[in-house]
């Protein structure tokens, strides 16, 4: 996992609510073994119509996507943060998240950034109106900011996920920070639990 600082990008306005991941990701792709290419699968049902706002020209390199409350609900599959990142998005900005969908986010690297609704509606409507506005995800100090409406919005994270962000860090990435402890206990191990 890749360390985050501070995310700046262009936002995309998904003004929808209670988004599974099954919209996310359709269960077809599922069946896939390899862990890239999931891409051409996100929201791949709704972009098959022309008006869906990821086939907006308009929005071509956004990689913050700003959704509706209860993003994420359904079941727990991975999958639907690893599309949603190998689209091109580092965050997405929502009044909230499904839990399980929130973990696995942390866990990979997207960031999930929960804003009240008035700000989510003041970013929808900033970034509909022009399509280049900047959206500034500080993660060291938990803020997001809109210059050009000049919004600054705090957000929660936990300071454990917090530090996986700051650091980069993955379970296994966590697992190996405490390399050193690991191999001085099993130095002091009986070695008849060695085997």
């Amino acid at each position: 996992m890749k360390s985050v600082q501070i995310l700046t990008g262009k936002g995309i306005p998904l003004r929808r609510s209670d988004v599974d991941t099954d919209q996310i990701i359709p269960a077809d792709w599922l069946k896939r073994v390899e862990r890239t290419g999931f891409e051409a699968g996100l929201f791949s049902t709704w972009r098959d119509d022309r008006s869906f706002v990821l086939n907006d020209e308009r929005y071509a390199g956004a990689s913050i996507l700003v959704a509706g409350p209860s993003f994420g609900v359904g079941s727990s599959r991975e999958h639907a943060v690893w599309a949603i990142q190998q689209y091109g998005f580092d965050a997405v900005i929502a009044p909230s998240f499904s839990d399980i969908f929130r973990n696995n986010c942390t866990k990979n690297g997207l960031a999930p950034v929960a804003l009240p609704i008035e700000a989510v509606e003041k970013i929808w409507a900033a970034i509909e109106a022009d399509p280049n506005t900047n959206i500034v995800v500080d993660m060291e100090r938990l803020i997001v900011e809109v210059p050009s409406i000049g919004l600054t919005e705090s957000f929660p994270m936990e300071p454990q996920n917090q530090h996986r962000f700051l650091n980069g860090l993955d379970d296994i990435g966590i697992t190996l920070s405490h390399a050193d402890q690991i191999a001085s206990f099993e130095t002091s191990r009986p070695s008849w639990l060695a085997k």
